[in-house]
């Protein structure tokens, strides 16, 4: 499975908003749901999620009821631990 990071714009979300879409994203139906990073005054949310490919990913949120920006694949990550590990770093 790939990678992929996903923004999307949901200006005035609530915490209730959020919660209430949490029973969907763990169906994990068309794609497998990682991680989600949330600004909840700027409706700013940024998801990770494991598919086969994009149109996997935008399935799945079509299915939640997400609207999304952009779907991105990634192809390295690193965390702070692993920084020193980075070839040539």
């Amino acid at each position: 499975m790939t990678t992929y990071v996903s923004v999307h714009q949901a200006p005035s979300l609530a915490p209730e908003e959020v919660a209430s879409y949490v029973p969907e994203i763990k169906q994990n139906t068309y794609a497998e749901f990682q991680q989600v990073f949330i600004n909840l005054e700027l409706g700013y949310i940024v998801t990770v999620y494991e598919a086969d490919d994009e149109e996997a990913v935008r399935k799945e949120f079509d299915r939640i009821g997400w609207p999304v920006d952009t779907v991105t694949e990634v192809h390295f990550s690193v965390d702070a631990a692993g920084l020193d590990a980075v070839p040539n770093a």
